[in-house]
């Protein structure tokens, strides 16, 4: 658990990633058409395909700047051209550099409400999930349906006015562990057991398939802003997190 908000910093022009570095990047998706276009220019045909799947145009947009802004940022971790990057996907989707330059360089990335977040290591494995504070989204009946026992136990039994950010916070350490995985919803969400109240330490408790696995794994909150949730996972201990802004400044195009 991060003991303070972090500080979103502007990048340092050359990034190096250490050993033991985890780099955190938010960036909004609400850009102005001509980077849209430019980022549409930088996209593979199956990135494009994808974006034009979406039926609402402000999602067409967002996917092709979150798109767009992976691309641009780690062609600066590793000296290539934005365009030149090839991507290959696991069985249930995780995205990863295809070339044996990035072989080692782990990322991933979510967004959610027009934020984008970003993660890049070598540490380990590493997922990152967002999501927009949506009180719909908060129900009893969803986290029976997708939370553990314990963890529709241990939500049951906080005041109201707590229940709102417990339940995003499970969800969202939840979804970055999954995607850290790499499994997917093939992964039922009620499998494992992560903490969720206010104020408690993000750590994933239990998983249900192996008792020695919840030790290699560490959970931490990512304080994204207002009406956000954010958690980042990573098969490792002993990090150091750096947190980094990106903006139209920030990109060399």
């Amino acid at each position: 658990m991060l003991k303070q908000p972090p500080t979103w910093l502007a990048p340092p022009d050359q990034l190096e990633l250490k050993p033991w570095d985890v780099h955190i990047w938010r960036t909004s998706l609400d850009q102005p058409p001509e980077i849209v276009e430019r980022f549409r220019q930088l996209l593979s045909i199956d990135e494009l395909t994808k974006a034009d799947r979406y039926h609402f145009e402000k999602d067409r947009r967002h996917f092709t700047v979150a798109r767009g802004v992976l691309r641009e940022v780690l062609s600066r971790y590793l000296g290539v051209s934005p365009g030149e990057l090839v991507f290959s996907y696991s069985e249930h989707g995780k995205p990863e550099l295809a070339s044996a330059i990035g072989r080692q360089f782990k990322f991933n990335l979510a967004h959610s409400g027009g934020v984008a977040l970003y993660a890049f290591t070598t540490v380990g494995e590493v997922g990152i999930d967002v999501e927009f504070i949506r009180p719909e989204f908060t129900g009893d009946e969803i986290a029976r349906r997708y939370f553990s026992a314990t963890e529709v136990d241990s939500l049951s039994r906080l005041p109201a006015v707590a229940r709102h950010y417990a339940f995003f916070n499970c969800w969202t350490r939840k979804e970055a562990f999954i995607k850290a995985k790499g499994l997917g919803l093939s992964l039922g969400l009620d499998q494992f057991d992560v903490t969720l109240t206010p104020g408690e330490p993000a750590a994933l408790l239990r998983t249900g398939w192996n008792e020695a696995e919840a030790a290699r794994w560490s959970l931490r909150t990512i304080e994204v802003g207002d009406q956000f949730a954010g958690a980042i996972a990573l098969e490792a201990h002993d990090w150091e997190a750096f947190f980094w802004e990106y903006d139209r400044e920030t990109s060399r195009g």
